[in-house]
């Protein structure tokens, strides 16, 4: 068990990357000395920080920024810290508005020098750095010598609202990276322009895959045929293997009365989220924004016996959430999605086992979609919470105990879960290194309560059952959009929409490659024949920029020989072979899931 966070937070690279933030906060106040400081911490991979400036910025305002910060740099400038009270405090940042409300939150003692909520009244810290100070809790290097010049990178300007608030000052946000050396920076930049390559927004777009269009709707996903092959194929595959370990299917409705979601707590805890609702006879309905309610209602559908349980539903549900336009990132963030949910419902002797269930269950099909790097986080009881102390350490110890005994890397965030309960969630790696969370397995004390959920014990009497919520892929179209990027559009042969394309040299080879693709068709490959009047080194182009696995060159000899001349997409030519020899192949490349 690694408390990943912690470490990042006491280590050097972290106060590096705080400090270089505050140098950079020095360097744009030099420039624009009117200008107002907002926040500055070091996040994953770099830093940021906020501000109010005369104007917007330019690509030359970064390049003289990152100029000067570097002569800071040089100049070996220490890093001083100080306690003073809110007084002088205020004294300090007279003429800084946002500093002056970050001020006011730690003398109420509700919360730090970022903004966060916090359960103590802090100290208020300052650090300076030469004639620049700044509210700060730290840590930071002692020395500016510690921060390599030639390792640090102004990255992007982004807007961004005052405390995230949409309805306060929109802000320029500076985004940089910091490392211990130039190489590292170097790694960390091709990975950025990577990332750009692989954006799922362009290749969906040149594979395509899906649209988004405006007079539909933002947020809102059109499938394309090729793309909806790929989502049938997802399906498919999570169909059979949930049928095959003891799901139930079930499907609801896409809304559902007010009242339900009172009795949820959604309208509560959530309608910020929620559309607005209809009124139908006199009625409010509102769209479902989870799809958790109404499993609920299924289980209470009968009396439930001790003998029943564990009772799995599953269900591939449409929800709708309102997202912000500003949060908005193609199929990653949407407002309409199909989530692949599923609901546990056991006794408590049954937790143990049926946690193990499910976590093994969920890294067997994301290692299946060839994701192998897979890192676990447990959250653990927050302050304020639901549910009786025995319940919390016993969800909490048959989550981390199944962690164990699955014998995958987890780190614990204390005080992270929901308050309703204690939570698994499983991240993977990309091809480049890119963390995405898929999976969640998630304790609910909540509901049962809510919803007076019952099963009849071996004594005859009522007891609660638990209660476990379970989203695997996350949502179909966001575990896509991870997709498109982790193969870069080069799906496995077994996701391919289309896995082999026939090319006929000329016009009199057009015949036999429409009877090799009926012998493929039969096999179940997917497979379509590019008869255009184009020159075959074109037509073997275009085959790869489509990502097709598969190029099978057709021309007098592989007539003859009822043969095809095979390339692959990525430039390797294994040449003529058997028509059956090539079925075989691409059967066992798709049984692999390679």
């Amino acid at each position: 068990m690694i408390d990943k966070k912690a470490e990042y937070e006491s280590s050097k690279l972290y106060r590096i990357r705080h400090s270089t933030a505050h140098i950079m906060a020095q360097a744009v106040l030099e420039k624009f000395p009117e200008g107002k400081v907002a926040i500055g911490p070091a996040i994953d991979d770099g830093f940021y920080y906020d501000f109010d400036l005369p104007r917007a910025l330019t690509p030359e305002d970064l390049e003289s920024i990152e100029k000067r910060m570097r002569g800071i740099i040089q100049s070996k400038v220490k890093f001083e810290r100080k306690v003073v009270s809110a007084d002088e405090a205020k004294k300090v940042f007279h003429d800084q508005p946002f500093k002056l409300e970050l001020i006011a939150g730690l003398e109420e003692g509700k919360e730090d020098e970022d903004g966060n909520p916090i359960l103590e009244k802090p100290e208020i810290s300052l650090y300076s750095q030469g004639a620049f100070t700044d509210l700060c809790r730290g840590p930071h290097v002692d020395n500016s010598s510690e921060i390599n010049p030639q390792a640090i990178k102004l990255l992007s300007v982004a807007g961004a609202y005052w405390r995230g608030d949409e309805k306060r000052p929109m802000l320029q946000r500076i985004y940089g990276t910091a490392w211990t050396t130039p190489d590292e920076l170097k790694d960390y930049l091709w990975r950025m322009e990577e990332a750009k390559r692989r954006d799922h927004r362009k290749i969906g777009h040149d594979l395509d895959l899906f649209s988004i269009v405006e007079e539909v709707g933002a947020g809102l996903i059109l499938w394309h045929p090729k793309g909806g092959k790929i989502r049938k194929l997802i399906e498919n595959f999570w169909t059979q293997e949930h049928e095959a370990n003891g799901y139930d299917f079930v499907f609801t409705p896409h809304i559902g009365k007010a009242q339900l979601w009172e009795t949820s707590g959604h309208l509560g805890f959530y309608k910020e989220n929620m559309y607005s609702p209809v009124d139908i006879e006199g009625q409010q309905y509102f769209l479902k924004p989870m799809n958790c309610p109404f499993h609920i209602h299924i289980y209470k559908s009968s009396l439930r016996s001790y003998r029943e349980l564990p009772i799995r539903y599953a269900e591939e549900g449409t929800v709708y959430r309102y997202e912000r336009s500003g949060v908005m990132h193609g199929l990653m963030r949407v407002r309409g999605f199909t989530q692949d949910d599923a609901h546990h419902f056991c006794r408590p002797d049954q937790m143990p086992g049926e946690i193990d269930f499910v976590l093994g269950f969920s890294l067997h099909i994301l290692r299946s979609f060839g994701f192998k790097d897979i890192q676990a986080y447990l959250s653990t009881k927050p302050e304020k919470s639901v549910g009786n102390p025995e319940q919390w350490t016993a969800a909490e110890k048959a989550l981390e105990d199944s962690l164990k005994r699955e014998g995958i890397d987890y780190q614990v965030d204390k005080g992270g879960g929901a308050f309703y309960g204690p939570k698994i969630d499983l991240k993977v790696k990309d091809a480049i290194g890119r963390e995405w969370q898929l999976s969640t397995i998630q304790f609910d004390f909540n509901l049962p309560e809510r919803f007076d959920l019952n099963y009849i014990g071996e004594d005859g009497l009522p007891h609660r059952p638990y209660m476990v919520h379970r989203a695997l892929l996350g949502s179909l179209e966001r575990f896509f959009g991870v997709l498109i990027e982790h193969y870069a559009g080069a799906f496995p042969v077994w996701l391919s929409p289309i896995q082999a394309t026939l090319i006929p040299i000329a016009d009199r080879h057009i015949d036999y490659a429409y009877k090799v693709a009926g012998d493929l068709k039969k096999a179940g490959i997917r497979v379509n024949v590019d008869e255009r009047p184009e020159r075959m080194n074109a037509k073997i182009r275009d085959a790869q920029n489509q990502k097709i696995p598969y190029m099978l060159v057709i021309g007098d000899k592989e007539m003859e020989n009822n043969e095809v001349a095979l390339r692959l997409r990525n430039n390797e030519n294994p040449g003529p072979m058997s028509v059956t020899a090539f079925i075989e192949q691409a059967k066992d490349d798709i049984e692999k899931k390679i």
